[in-house]
């Protein structure tokens, strides 16, 4: 009978180191760290893509740093803009009417080809071209131009909020013997859109007001035709019934 103490030397010695299953095992780990990672980074950039959207709701309503190097006059709404501003109940109403005059204006070619909106705290401007409305030196509108008004005076069926229709014009004299200054023809131009408002809507007279400002508030100083063509401008500023409005 064989000696079992000479038997056990015949086996071969134990392998030293981690059992090999384990190298398997590493491998597998190290695969799902990678999948997990690679979630990781696609929710990254959705989070970037949402912050692109949201900026771009904060641009519409305003909200963004100061501009490095602003061009823009003393009256032009985005040059000094606001940040970390959080929405009360009054800044969500606003935002809401921003976007119910986008959407017209996105249903509405004629009037996404020239109108712009800003807004700050008290509400929002809506910015056409005077050209839209009237021809040179006049103020009577031209035909068809009376579309362009539905998307205010929905705002204002809609809402409890007034309205200001501002006249503007640039430095340059529009001769016209009915209006001998910029003054007399930026206000007639206001008052002839504030009767056209009233006679589409049927709107009260008190939640209305017309006012001329001439060059005296311009959006970029009058130094090129590109500039008095912007400066030149009717406006639609909607607001809080408790707010001034000029």
């Amino acid at each position: 009978m064989a000696d079992p103490q000479k038997r056990g030397d015949s086996e071969p010695p134990a392998e030293e180191g981690l059992p090999l299953w384990m190298a398997t095992f590493a491998d597998l780990v190290t695969l799902l760290l990678c999948f997990f990672v690679l979630l990781l980074s696609f929710a990254q950039q959705d989070a970037n893509k949402f912050k692109t959207l949201a900026g771009s709701v904060k641009n519409a309503f305003g909200i963004q740093v100061k501009r490095k190097t602003a061009i823009y006059a003393a009256f032009s709404p985005t040059k000094f803009e606001r940040s970390d501003v959080k929405l009360k109940k009054d800044d969500q109403i606003i935002l809401g009417m921003v976007l119910e005059v986008k959407s017209y204006m996105l249903d509405d070619p004629a009037l996404q080809k020239v109108a712009t909106v800003t807004s700050d705290s008290k509400g929002l401007v809506l910015r056409i071209p005077v050209n839209s409305f009237f021809a040179a030196g006049s103020a009577v509108m031209k035909p068809g131009s009376e579309q362009l008004l539905n998307g205010p005076i929905d705002v204002l069926k809609k809402h409890t909020v007034n309205m200001v229709v501002r006249g503007h014009t640039s430095n340059t004299q529009e001769a016209s013997s009915a209006y001998p200054t910029n003054w007399e023809l930026s206000s007639a131009r206001a008052a002839a859109l504030l009767r056209a408002i009233m006679n589409k809507s049927g709107l009260s007279s008190t939640r209305l007001k017309a006012v001329g400002y001439a060059d005296s508030r311009p959006l970029l100083p009058n130094t090129s035709e590109p500039n008095r063509a912007l400066n030149n401008r009717m406006e639609f500023y909607i607001h809080r019934p408790e707010d001034k409005s000029w």
